[in-house]
């Protein structure tokens, strides 16, 4: 597939725009890329196929979701937001060539990423000062001056505290694959488990071609605990639950990491009722009026999706939003340094509701400390909030 079929030019219904942007500046004097009297063009690259396909395919609803409603309330000081996309087929090869087109030939203004393959593109965006906003899935993301997200990591303290107010006391970690390659994470969720006075009774590994579920769930019983914590796939996890519920029948709480997913409960929901799940957004089983708006834009400017209630859809709509706040605050003549300027020095963002307000200037530099969980249903065919906010120091 060349990069030209690869890619799609979106445009909201045209609205009437005027030669002039805010501040009486003459929009047509903007000599910004991406920037013309009526437009501005964003770029966005995205795993839309490869290992994370499966999981990221859905962000383009939400990036279209986000732009129409944008566009139908008049725009950025007057212009339309339109975008172009890429997929880099989750490999960084691949990556370097359609970011480099985005911002080079199509010139696009910016960047919106859903991808884990950005690493090898990182330095070259940060030179040519491109704002880019989206999935912090480079190792050294936050190091680039030029690079944003909502969300980086998140303290596993407040996962701590959850299990604690579930009544958990003594807790084993599963992880997947070969124990080496997570002993890290291991260490790091242990150390922060202990320190809010859980006992962490071992880790264990899970690999699918070595290890059967019996013998997983016979380890755990024989650690004593009575709580998990998954440092795994929502597949490795589903295979081992059953054999683990059978085995240890004091288990009062799971907790994975990841598999706030609607789509995987019809494969996966019975093997993981029960398990709960930390939501970095507002859940959308809590409601409110930040979901309504996010529920109305995706049936109204992305109706191809086949379900509003995806995590990356979620998640791009909010990258999107935030990537429109520094659009707009960068003035009716935004150039790609004026938007990270404005982005730098956002404080309070809060995605209209969705999230826990972040402040851009160093959100980087500190963890995520609250966020909500839900849990699946004992029936597995739906997720059901627990605690719509939960933080690190208990609240």
């Amino acid at each position: 597939m060349s990069l030209g079929s690869a890619s799609v030019l979106v445009l909201a219904a045209a609205a009437g725009c005027s030669g002039s942007g805010s501040g009486g500046v003459e929009a047509n004097a903007c000599t910004s890329p991406g920037v013309t009297s009526t437009q501005v063009r964003l770029g966005l690259v995205l795993s839309d196929s490869g290992p994370s396909g499966d999981v990221f395919s859905a962000a383009r609803s939400g990036v279209e979701a986000r732009l129409g409603l944008a566009n139908a309330e008049g725009g950025v000081h007057g212009r339309q937001v339109v975008y172009e996309w890429r997929d880099d087929e989750d490999l960084q090869s691949r990556n370097v060539l359609v970011t480099r087109e985005l911002v080079g030939s199509r010139q696009v203004i910016g960047l919106v990423t859903v991808t884990t393959a950005l690493e090898e593109s990182t330095d070259a965006l940060t030179e040519q000062d491109v704002p880019v906003v989206g999935l912090a899935g480079s190792p050294d993301w936050a190091e680039h001056p030029n690079m944003f997200s909502y969300a980086y990591d998140a303290s596993p303290v407040t996962i701590g505290r959850y299990i604690q107010a579930s009544s958990g006391r003594k807790v084993a970690l599963v992880l997947s694959g070969i124990a080496g390659n997570t002993t890290g994470a291991a260490d790091r969720y242990t150390q922060a488990l202990q320190s809010v006075g859980l006992k962490v009774v071992g880790a264990v590994s899970y690999a699918r071609l070595a290890d059967s579920p019996a013998q997983i769930a016979h380890k755990i019983a024989a650690l004593g605990a009575d709580s998990i914590v998954g440092l795994t796939t929502a597949e490795d996890l589903a295979e081992i639950l059953p054999a683990i519920r059978t085995t240890v029948p004091r288990l009062v709480v799971t907790v994975a990491l990841s598999g706030y997913d609607h789509a995987r409960l019809a494969r996966l929901g019975p093997a993981l009722a029960g398990v709960s799940f930390p939501v970095y957004f507002r859940p959308f089983e809590a409601g409110g009026p930040a979901i309504d708006r996010y529920r109305d834009a995706m049936s109204r400017f992305a109706p191809q999706a086949v379900r509003a209630e995806q995590e990356y859809s979620m998640n791009a709509y909010i990258y999107t939003d935030l990537f429109l706040q520094g659009l707009e605050r960068a003035g009716a003549c935004p150039t790609r340094a004026g938007v990270v300027s404005a982005l730098r020095d956002l404080t309070g963002y809060d995605a209209g509701g969705l999230v826990s307000p972040v402040n851009m200037r160093n959100n980087s530099d500190v963890l995520q400390e609250c966020y909500a969980f839900v849990q699946v249903n004992p029936t597995g065919d739906a997720f059901q909030p627990v605690r719509e906010r939960m933080c690190a120091n208990g609240e």
